[in-house]
C-alpha cells in the first residue's frame, strides 16, 4: 500500500492504540451499484471519478474472523475453507491491506474467510471482503470506528467497499479532497420491502481483467469517457427522485441503462473490454421480452458476466418461472428468499 494510504489510516486512527483481542468475527455484504463507480482519479487511495449509489444484498457477503497467528513468516489465510498459498492472488491483496494496521513488523494475521458469493466474478466479493477486514481490524483492536471512518478505510482495499458498511440504498460520495478523507459512503434513509434483487449466476469463474485494470484501461483509452461524469450525475439525481416517489419502473429503467452504459465505455475500451457471455446476452433478452408482455423487471450487471434482476415481489412467482436457478434476495427483510 502506498504511503498515502499509510497517512489516510494514521489520520483515521490518531490516539488510538493497538492492543488486539484473540479474535474478531465479523460480516459484510455485497453490493450491488445501481448507478456505477468506474474511474478513478487516484489509484492509490482508490478515490473515484464520480459518485454512486448500491443497494446492498443481505446475506450475500462475507464473513471473517481474524486474529494474530504464531506461526510462520507470513499471514496464515483461508478461503471458504481452503488454505491459500502467499503467493495467491486473494492472500497478496489481503497482506498487503493488514500491512496499513500491523502492529509490529513480526505481528502476523490469522484469517478465515468465507464468501457467499461467487469470488471475482463480478459479484462484488472484493467489495464486501474488503468491508469486513476493515470491520475485523477495527473489532479486533477495538478502536469503535465510525461508519463514516470503516468507510474511508474500506476504500483503501477495494473502492466499491465503502458502500459495503451498510445495509439498505448506499451512496458513496465521491469527494473532492486530495487525501480523500471525503470520500465515503453512507447510508440513505429510504427502505423499500417489496424490493427483490436476483442474484442469476451465469459464470462462478474468475473474470479474465479485474475491475481495477478495467477501469485504468477505460479511462486512458475510452473516447466517450468523457461523457461518463455527466452522465452518471443525471443517472444519480434520477435514482434519487425514483427512490423518494417510491417508482419502481424508473428506478429499474435508471439502473439498467446506466448498466449498459458502463459495458459500452468497456467494449469501446482498447483492447475491447467485454464481460458478457451468450449466456448473459440471452438472460438481457428474456428480460426484455418478457418486461415486453408486461412483467415489471430489470437488470442491473457490475464488471462481470453476471446479471441481477429487479423486481418487486409480487412479481416474484414470475421471476422464478422465467429463470428457475435465481436466488432472491429482499434486502430490506433481513433475510434471503430461496
Amino acid at each position: 500500500m502506498s504511503g498515502a494510504a499509510r497517512q489516510v489510516v494514521a489520520r483515521v486512527l490518531a490516539g488510538r492504540g493497538a492492543q488486539a483481542r484473540e479474535s474478531a468475527t465479523v460480516y459484510a455484504p455485497a453490493n450491488i451499484a445501481l448507478v456505477k463507480y468506474w474511474g478513478k482519479r487516484d489509484e492509490a487511495l482508490n478515490l473515484p471519478v464520480t459518485g454512486s449509489l448500491s443497494i446492498s444484498l443481505g446475506p450475500l457477503g462475507s464473513h471473517v474472523t481474524l486474529g494474530r497467528w504464531a506461526g510462520a513468516a507470513d499471514d496464515a489465510m483461508w478461503l471458504n475453507g481452503e488454505v491459500l498459498p502467499a503467493e495467491s492472488s486473494f492472500a497478496r491483496r489481503a497482506s498487503a491491506y493488514l500491512d496499513l494496521f500491523r502492529p509490529a513488523a513480526d505481528f502476523r494475521f490469522e484469517l478465515r474467510a468465507r464468501n457467499t458469493v461467487p469470488t471475482a466474478a463480478g459479484f462484488a466479493s472484493s467489495a464486501s471482503g474488503f468491508a469486513a477486514l476493515a470491520k475485523a481490524v477495527d473489532a479486533l483492536f477495538g478502536w469503535g470506528l465510525t461508519e463514516r471512518e470503516l468507510s474511508i478505510l474500506a476504500r483503501l482495499g477495494s473502492g466499491s467497499a465503502a458502500r459495503s458498511l451498510a445495509d439498505g440504498f448506499v451512496e458513496w460520495h465521491a469527494g473532492v479532497a486530495a487525501d480523500g478523507m471525503d470520500s465515503f459512503a453512507e447510508r440513505l434513509a429510504v427502505t423499500w420491502p417489496e424490493l427483490r434483487v436476483g442474484a442469476l449466476v451465469v459464470s462462478a469463474a474468475e473474470k479474465a481483467v479485474g475491475s481495477r485494470a478495467g477501469m485504468r484501461q477505460t479511462v486512458e483509452t475510452c473516447e466517450f469517457y468523457r461523457e461518463w461524469p455527466a452522465r452518471v450525475a443525471r443517472d444519480l439525481a434520477d435514482l434519487k427522485g425514483a427512490l423518494e416517489k417510491k417508482d419502481f419502473a424508473a428506478l429499474g429503467a435508471v439502473a439498467e441503462g446506466n448498466a449498459l452504459a458502463m459495458h459500452a465505455l468497456m467494449a469501446a475500451t482498447r483492447p475491447p473490454l467485454v464481460y458478457a457471455l451468450p449466456e448473459t446476452v440471452a438472460a438481457m433478452r428474456s428480460i426484455w421480452a418478457a418486461r415486453g408482455a408486461g412483467l415489471a423487471l430489470w437488470f442491473t450487471m457490475d464488471a462481470g458476466p453476471n446479471v441481477k434482476l429487479l423486481f418487486e415481489a409480487k412479481d416474484e412467482a414470475d421471476v422464478r418461472a422465467l429463470f428457475p436457478g435465481v436466488q432472491v434476495v429482499a434486502p430490506f427483510a433481513g433475510e434471503d428468499k430461496l
